[in-house]
């Protein structure tokens, strides 16, 4: 009876999933998809069901096509109340990701701004998305700005892989310094900043030569309990070494020895 019980269960998640699937897809392709598409999505959500891929397209193209009549972001979320419904950060963030998977980023942008005007304050899976794929496409300027904002202005901690993706498009586009000004406008702001995130840094410091850099990185990285691996540490000693600076390359050895012990 318990196993027909799940069986029955099951089938019926299928079937509202499919359902809800087909209800929001026949909306999205409507003459007049808002607000009602987006009531449905929250819907769909809710319910923990997840809609398929080809909806972030859909959706997307629905809200260009209202946002191009002029409609700002903020009165096209608040359309939903006119139905009985309200703009929450789970819609808002499904929306923000349809955008980034078609590479509309700067819409992107302009909803995570606008979603405060209809009173759905972003979250840190919203900055956390847009952020993202701005790393991904190397948009590094601009994302270094919404974390300032997600931190300075909103006072939100970004997660840590976020952080990573960051220091990672700052190493591909060889801007390392940028990488380290990063780590530290986040340490002073009192985010802590993972082990992962000092490692891509040293590594992009290395690469690029910058030897006193990567030592006095690894130097902070330490006195947080972090020790690279062992092919990093002999890199950066080496490094310094070849530069002259023994001072450093001698600090940063008794440091590591310190942490082993």
């Amino acid at each position: 009876m318990k196993c027909c019980n799940l069986l029955y269960l099951s089938d019926l998640a299928l079937n509202l999933r499919f359902t809800y699937t087909c209800l929001l897809s026949y909306t999205l392709q409507s003459s007049q998809p808002l607000p009602l598409a987006l009531a449905i999505l929250q819907r769909i959500l809710r319910s923990g069901c997840v809609p398929v891929p080809q909806t972030h397209v859909l959706l997307s193209s629905a809200w260009l096509d209202c946002r191009r009549q002029s409609h700002s972001v903020s009165n096209l979320l608040l359309e939903m109340q006119t139905i009985g419904y309200y703009p929450d950060c789970g819609t808002c963030n499904y929306l923000l990701l349809s955008l980034c998977a078609v590479d509309q980023l700067v819409e992107a942008v302009r909803v995570l701004k606008g979603m405060g005007g209809s009173g759905c304050v972003p979250d840190v899976e919203s900055y956390g998305t847009v952020i993202g794929a701005m790393c991904r496409v190397r948009r590094t300027a601009e994302a270094l700005e919404l974390i300032k904002q997600m931190v300075v202005t909103v006072r939100l901690t970004p997660g840590q892989g976020t952080v990573v993706k960051l220091a990672a498009a700052f190493r591909a586009n060889r801007e390392i310094w940028k990488a380290v000004e990063t780590i530290e406008f986040l340490e002073r702001e009192g985010c802590s900043v993972g082990f992962e995130s000092y490692e891509v840094v040293v590594e992009g410091c290395l690469e690029r030569q910058e030897y006193i850099l990567a030592g006095k990185v690894v130097m902070g990285m330490t006195e947080r309990g972090f020790i690279p691996y062992i092919r990093v540490r002999q890199k950066i000693v080496d490094g310094l070494a070849s530069v002259g600076a023994w001072k450093l390359a001698c600090a940063v050895r008794q440091r590591f020895s310190e942490l082993r012990s």
